[in-house]
């Protein structure tokens, strides 16, 4: 069995996988030791563990887990399934090459195309030769709603909420309307640029706002909210079989 620790900006993801089962996800604000000492009790066959985090300062973590697990950091040095052509691979993060790793290897020989929708909306490709190349990155939706508000003197702060119109006839709708439409048109033009650029392709919607899209695109889209833990799980597969 393996243990996926995913250490965020604001939250903490751990996963619990038995061979190609994932038999436990919770999401916490705060890490604590006691949780770890649950996990081994419920789970003895635990034997290796993947660390991804935002912050350096995992030595502590390390230090417990390694008295139980065989551990790997993920990390720009980690060895992984594809072929990395990013310029700078010490900046990008690591939540965008594990989803797109998580989608490569889902769809196998096929080009794959990532859709993350959460603080920022990111897109990550990876060709059918198992190479990513990189993406794209843009404000994500409650960012979206923030900066009109913080930026402007009058408009107020809107909260999502579902809509089935294209023109808002008050202001709280011509922002919602302005956002979320904008959103997704965004989306949809980035995957029909994708799909005149590259055949068979494949996109894979996930993050916390994908529910949110999935009606709205009008693209063929698969949603796979925990497309970045499976991409950690393949990497760990990966490193263990090396």
């Amino acid at each position: 069995m393996q243990l996926i620790i995913d250490i965020g900006n604001s939250k903490i993801k751990i996963a619990v996988f038995n061979k190609q089962d994932l038999v436990e996800f919770n999401s916490f604000p705060k890490l604590t030791y006691k949780k770890f000492e649950d996990l081994f009790t419920k789970y003895p066959a635990l034997s290796s563990c993947l660390i991804c985090s935002v912050s350096d300062d995992i030595d502590a973590l390390k230090a417990l887990l390694e008295q139980h697990l065989k551990i790997t950091v993920f990390n720009y040095k980690t060895k992984i399934p594809v072929t990395n052509l990013y310029g700078t691979p010490k900046t990008l993060g690591y939540d965008r090459l594990a989803g797109a790793i998580g989608a490569n290897n889902l769809y196998k020989g096929k080009n794959v195309l990532v859709i993350d929708s959460g603080t920022c909306v990111t897109y990550n490709f990876v060709s059918a030769k198992d190479e990513y190349l990189g993406g794209s990155i843009s404000p994500g939706l409650d960012m979206r709603f923030n900066a009109l508000n913080h930026f402007t003197a009058k408009l107020p702060l809107v909260e999502f909420e579902e809509i089935d119109q294209l023109t808002g006839d008050d202001t709280k709708y011509s922002i919602l309307t302005g956002v979320i439409n904008g959103m997704a048109y965004e989306m949809d033009g980035f995957i029909n640029a994708y799909t005149t650029k590259y055949k068979q392709l494949q996109v894979v919607l996930t993050g916390g706002n994908a529910n949110r899209f999935e009606k709205a695109l009008k693209n063929s889209i698969f949603v796979h909210p925990n497309i970045v833990l499976w991409g950690l799980k393949t990497i760990l597969d990966y490193n263990n079989e090396e």
